[in-house]
């Protein structure tokens, strides 16, 4: 009876997690195509293959729906280990991992925790546990930076912010087919270790 009633509707009843990813993938489509937050609900509903209405019942707010969507992001990147690359002593090796996490994250999906964590409509409006395990990865790093680097707090910041852009633009150009993941993962790795090499303080 179910099955013949979907079959009659052209749409089957999807289980609630089935129905909120499919919500989400469509999310970080749009994000990419549109560049920014808010998203247009009636083209996330046509996208996803659900009423504008169904989205709200899901997620309340479009700070509740990027904030889902930057979650299920890092929650990718720590179940792949972002958490143990960040705490490996070396800096060399700690950047690396990171780097490399973040470039696979990108190509797989796009930029679209830059895209949500840089627009000022999420100002203020980020999910304060996403926040928290961003701001230990950095703390982290920026600490490796400073002791290994000799730089400010300040400079340690801008050196790790300048070097993330290394494995998001190559994470780009790898989701558009511009560039493989073999070659991609290499090109990181490469620019990152001359990046951090570059910034090495003169022994002696």
């Amino acid at each position: 009876m179910n099955s013949a009633r979907a079959q009659t509707t052209g749409r089957a009843r999807l289980p609630p997690e089935v129905r909120r990813a499919q919500i989400l993938d469509a999310a970080e489509a749009l994000l990419q195509a549109h560049g920014g937050l808010p998203l247009p609900l009636d083209e996330l509903g046509r996208a996803a293959g659900i009423s504008k209405a169904l989205i709200y019942a899901y997620f309340p707010d479009q700070h509740a729906l990027a904030n889902a969507v930057l979650s299920r992001r890092m929650e990718a990147m720590m179940a792949a280990g972002l958490a143990q690359a960040a705490a490996e002593p070396d800096l060399t090796a700690a950047a690396l991992a990171c780097a490399d996490l973040y470039f696979r994250d990108v190509a797989a999906a796009g930029p679209v925790v830059h895209i949500v964590l840089r627009d000022p409509f999420m100002a203020g409006r980020v999910d304060a546990e996403t926040e928290r395990r961003r701001d230990r990865i950095s703390r982290r790093l920026a600490r490796a930076a400073r002791r290994d680097l000799r730089l400010s707090a300040k400079a340690a910041v801008a050196a790790l912010s300048l070097m993330t852009t290394i494995p998001e633009e190559a994470g780009r150009m790898a989701k558009a087919g511009d560039l493989s993941l073999e070659r991609g993962r290499e090109l990181t790795a490469r620019l990152i270790g001359s990046s951090l090499r570059a910034l090495s303080p003169e022994d002696g």
